[in-house]
């Protein structure tokens, strides 16, 4: 036979279920305008600051190649050539992670190949500038 307490028990879970909120609240546009609002003022936030980003370091990069002697652009281009690899292991992981569009990875993975084989050849040649010959 239930008891009184168990009857508010049952009442009061009953009016938790009922009360809850929806889990995903992007489902329902019209119950949260407010966080949407707020999402999309923060990416375009970010996008804006992302931007001023880059081309701030497009301009001192501009600045430290420009200061750089002549005697230590050999190095330079070498130490660059060998970062230009990190963009050959990204467009492989582009080319084997792309859903929709593997033909998108695989041209990525083509130029950055083109782009550091030729780098290293530009680097080869400027050494060999540099071999005293007999």
């Amino acid at each position: 036979m239930p008891t009184r307490a168990d009857n508010q028990l049952e009442d009061s879970q009953s009016a938790v279920t009922t009360e809850r909120a929806p889990d995903d609240a992007s489902a329902d546009p019209t119950q949260a305008p407010d966080q949407q609002g707020v999402v999309l003022g923060s990416r375009s936030q970010t996008t804006i600051a992302s931007l001023t980003i880059f081309v701030l370091a497009i301009f001192v990069g501009f600045e430290i190649i420009t200061k750089v002697p002549p005697t230590l652009h050999t190095p330079l281009m070498s130490g660059s050539n060998a970062i230009s690899g990190i963009t050959l292991v990204g467009a492989v992981i582009v080319a084997g992670h792309s859903g929709g569009y593997p033909w998108l990875g695989m041209v990525a993975v083509a130029l950055a190949t083109i782009n550091v084989v030729g780098g290293f050849l530009v680097t080869h040649r400027m050494l060999s500038m540099f071999i005293k010959r007999k």
